[in-house]
C-alpha cells in the first residue's frame, strides 16, 4: 500500500486552514502548445516588421556599406580592383570572393537591403492604416463619471444668463484654439457633453520619416538599376556622341539597356581656365575652369551653345553632364629621317596631381614589323 502524500494544514485569514483543504504540492510549469508551420510564419513576420528589427538591419546596412569606401569597386574603378590583385595577390581572390569588389551588387548586401525594405514596409503600412482610421474617427465619447479619470478637475458655473449650449460652444472654441479635435454629443435633455483629442502629430511625424525612408531606398534601388555613368576625354574642337562605344570608361545598372540612352552630341568649342595670379603663395593654382559646347539634342534641327562649369552640370535630354577636371593635349608631329609626316595629332595627357604633370602615351608608325610605344612624360 502506498502511503498518502504529507499534508500541510490550510491557514485561512484567522490562522487556521479549513478541515477540507488539501495540499497538492508544488505545481509545474504550464506547457505551452507547440506551434505549426503557419504560427512559426506569422512569428517569424512579426519579428521582421518589429521597429527593432528596422533599426538593427538599418545599422547593419550602414557598416555592410563600410566596405565600398576600402576597397576599389568594379564598379566605379575597374583599374583599381586589377591594381589590388597585383598589389595583394595572397588576399585579392579572398576579397573577391566575398564580394568586398562589387559590395552593393554582392548578395549579402541585397539581402539585408530587401529585408530592411519588407521590414519598413510591413511596419508602415499597419501603423499608416491604424492612424489613419484613428484621425478619421470622431473623439470618444465624453466618460458620464469624470471621477474615474486619472486627471479630471470640476468646474461649476452659476450663470443662469448662459445655456449649456452657449458653453459647450465656447469649449469647443477655446479647445480648437489649443489643437485639439473636438465634438459634441448630447447628454440627455438640455445637457451637452463636448469630447476633445489631441497628440497625433507625433505619430504623423513618424511615420512620415519611415515613408520617406522607404522612398529613399526604392529611389536608390531603381536609380541604381537603370543607372548608367560614363567618361570622356575630350580635346576642344572634338565631341562625342552619347553612346556607349566612344566613352573611355562606361558603368551601368544591372536593368540598363542601350536602348535607354539619349541620341545627343556634344561639342567641346572653347575650354577657359582660370588660375590664382595675386597671390604669391597659390600662385599657378586653378580656380575655375568652363566649357562652352554646342549641344545637338534629339529632334533638333541645329546646336545649340551652352556652358558647364564644376558643379554646374548640363542636362541634355534627361541626363546630367559634368565638369570634372582639366588637363594638356599637346600637339605632337613626328617625322620620319626623310623628313615625311608620320604622326601628326592631338593627344590627350592625364593629370597625375594637383602641379598637372601628366602622363600620356603615343603610338608613332615607323615602318617596321613591330611598332614602338612611347610614353612620355611633361
Amino acid at each position: 500500500m502506498t502511503p498518502a502524500p504529507k499534508q500541510t494544514p490550510a491557514v485561512d485569514e484567522f490562522g487556521a486552514r479549513p478541515d477540507d483543504y488539501v495540499d497538492h504540492g508544488r505545481r509545474g510549469d504550464p506547457t505551452l502548445p507547440r506551434l505549426s508551420g503557419v504560427g512559426w510564419a506569422r512569428w517569424a513576420w512579426r519579428q521582421l516588421t518589429s521597429m527593432r528589427t528596422a533599426l538593427l538591419l538599418l545599422l547593419l546596412l550602414a557598416i555592410a556599406a563600410v566596405p565600398g569606401s576600402l576597397f576599389p569597386q568594379r564598379s566605379s574603378d575597374p583599374n583599381g580592383v586589377v591594381q589590388y590583385f597585383d598589389n595583394n595577390p595572397e588576399w585579392a581572390p579572398t576579397v573577391d570572393a566575398l564580394g568586398l569588389f562589387s559590395v552593393y551588387s554582392s548578395p549579402w548586401f541585397s539581402a539585408i537591403y530587401l529585408l530592411l525594405f519588407v521590414s519598413l514596409i510591413g511596419c508602415v503600412i499597419p501603423r499608416t492604416r491604424h492612424h489613419a482610421t484613428a484621425m478619421l474617427q470622431a473623439p470618444p465619447r465624453t466618460p458620464g463619471r469624470l471621477s474615474r479619470l486619472p486627471a479630471h478637475h470640476t468646474v461649476t458655473f452659476d450663470d443662469e444668463r448662459r445655456s449649456p449650449a452657449e458653453l459647450a460652444h465656447d469649449a469647443r472654441t477655446l479647445l480648437r484654439r489649443v489643437g485639439y479635435r473636438v465634438t459634441t454629443y448630447p447628454d440627455g435633455g438640455d445637457r451637452v457633453s463636448v469630447a476633445a483629442e489631441r497628440g497625433y502629430l507625433r505619430e504623423t511625424g513618424n511615420l512620415l520619416f519611415h515613408i520617406a525612408l522607404v522612398g529613399v531606398l526604392i529611389a536608390v534601388g531603381v536609380g541604381g538599376a537603370f543607372r548608367y555613368q560614363g567618361q570622356r576625354v575630350v580635346v576642344e574642337g572634338e565631341g562625342f556622341v552619347n553612346a556607349r562605344a566612344v566613352y573611355d570608361t562606361f558603368t551601368s545598372g544591372a536593368w540598363f539597356s542601350d536602348e535607354n540612352l539619349p541620341p545627343f552630341s556634344v561639342t567641346l568649342r572653347d575650354f577657359t581656365v582660370k588660375y590664382v595670379e595675386d597671390d604669391p603663395r597659390n600662385l599657378g593654382f586653378i580656380t575655375d575652369y568652363i566649357a562652352t559646347v554646342d549641344v545637338l539634342e534629339p529632334n533638333a534641327d541645329a546646336a545649340t551653345s551652352a556652358v558647364v562649369r564644376v558643379n554646374e552640370p548640363l542636362s541634355i535630354a534627361g541626363t546630367e553632364l559634368y565638369l570634372l577636371g582639366n588637363g594638356y593635349a599637346p600637339q605632337i608631329t613626328v617625322r620620319d629621317p626623310d623628313g615625311t609626316i608620320v604622326l601628326d595629332e592631338v593627344i590627350p595627357f592625364l593629370p597625375q596631381d594637383g602641379n598637372l604633370t601628366s602622363l600620356g602615351i603615343m603610338k608613332v608608325p615607323d615602318g617596321l614589323t613591330e611598332q614602338i610605344g612611347e610614353s612620355p612624360r611633361v
